[in-house]
């Protein structure tokens, strides 16, 4: 047996720039900015999106199936006649590591005539994705092997008034590399809600390239049914654990409100890019290697991505972590709360209390939590297939207690 990747820790490295690097302009010779050049502001959303985070999701693919012989998916048991043989749905317990690199500084966008100049500022990122699915216990504790890497922009883009008519707003670009790039764009959140997101439904039956309306359902979408074209075959063992039921399979942001229901979310922001915005937003768009296209008029594809949509909800969630007897003098104290859930991981908060404690403490702390719903729309055999992916992800980074804590 090969060996498999391992899941980044937080001193790995996915993502750096060199110290000295960072964004400006460059001038004529004989002049000179008029006074300091201040940073753009990252913005409500991107400005928490600093550090490492990592944590669990659930990960759905209708992919293709090819009939060459020693080149398509086997199944253990077999496929009845009359279930259609040209896809394969994968499922995928996942375990995610999500890193941001610091702020690019001032990006220059130069305007034409009337428009004037406007300047970016954005964080380099890097997302990694390991299958964890394990078949003999129906939980995502397998060994981990690699499904996806994405390194990619977050920048914001200040409204402008004249070329074009446009709010601020925020923009997502990456490469995939099954051939895929992408540039995602949506307007920035004005401002933060009160309490958990509301997190509407997201299915994933196929429909009628160009029909939405029109949906087709396949067999494998029927958690009970051992006998499809489907991975992992039998389900059995998921549902009896609840990873991967038949609720789960109807709706995979269902996984999200577990979390959140388990949990103190204090405020939330939330915020859409897609590849295809909606009137009067735009720009943005989705490309792909010829042998995703399948021929030039796309009429053949293999899988061509046509769509991507991300939805992300930053949440601000408190914790109640109980701070033992204390002498000052001590090394600080690295402690979490209790998962509020089987397997969810937990933010760890750097402790040194400003005075002996006698006796243990509870104080409430609170860590910033990124989740996210993403579909990308994959046609081929006549039909568009969503791929929808989810995930809760928590800081990996030490966490640090504010005096306020202690009052």
């Amino acid at each position: 047996m090969t060996d498999q990747p391992t899941q980044p820790k937080a001193d790995d490295t996915l993502i750096s720039l060199p110290q000295d690097f960072q964004f400006g302009q460059v001038l004529p010779e004989g002049a000179a900015l008029l006074g300091a050049e201040p940073e753009p502001p990252l913005g409500l959303a991107l400005s928490r999106f600093t550090g490492t985070f990592s944590g669990p999701g659930f990960n759905t693919i209708f992919r293709p199936r090819s009939s060459v012989p020693d080149s398509g998916t086997a199944f253990p048991n077999p496929i009845p006649p009359g279930i259609p043989d040209d896809n394969v749905l994968e499922l995928n317990l996942t375990q995610e590591t999500l890193s941001f690199t610091k702020a690019l500084g001032s990006v220059p966008n130069r305007g034409l005539r009337a428009q004037a100049d406007i300047f970016l500022n954005g964080v380099p990122y890097a997302q990694a994705v390991n299958d964890v699915t394990n078949t003999d216990t129906g939980r995502g504790d397998g060994a981990p092997v690699g499904i996806h890497f994405e390194p990619g922009l977050w920048m914001r883009v200040p409204a402008t008034e004249t070329q074009p008519v446009l709010g601020a707003s925020l923009a997502r670009m990456a490469s995939i590399p099954h051939g895929t790039t992408i540039n995602a764009q949506g307007l920035e959140p004005a401002a933060a809600t009160s309490g958990p997101p509301d997190i509407s439904p997201v299915g994933i039956t196929p429909f009628v390239i160009g029909n939405p309306g029109e949906r087709i359902h396949f067999a494998s979408q029927t958690a009970s049914d051992a006998q499809t074209p489907r991975i992992p075959q039998d389900l059995t063992r998921f549902i009896e654990a609840g990873t991967i039921t038949q609720a789960v399979l109807d709706d995979p942001t269902q996984v999200l409100r577990a979390v959140l229901a388990s949990q103190t979310v204090l405020d939330t922001v939330t915020f859409t890019v897609t590849t295809a915005p909606q009137p009067p937003e735009f720009g943005g768009g989705i490309d792909n290697i010829a042998f995703l296209e399948g021929d030039a008029s796309r009429a053949q594809p293999n899988a061509n991505s046509v769509l991507m949509a991300s939805t992300f909800w930053i949440e601000t969630v408190q914790h109640q972590i109980v701070v033992p007897p204390y002498q000052p003098g001590q090394p600080a104290l690295k402690l979490s709360p209790a998962p509020t859930l089987p397997g969810l991981p937990v933010p760890v908060f750097e402790v040194t209390p400003p005075r002996e404690l006698t006796e243990s403490v509870t104080l409430t702390v609170t860590s910033t939590q990124i989740q996210y719903a993403q579909t990308v729309l994959l046609d081929f055999a006549g039909l568009s297939w969503p791929h929808v992916s989810v995930a809760t992800l928590v800081p990996e980074d030490l966490q640090t207690v504010p005096a306020s804590a202690w009052a």
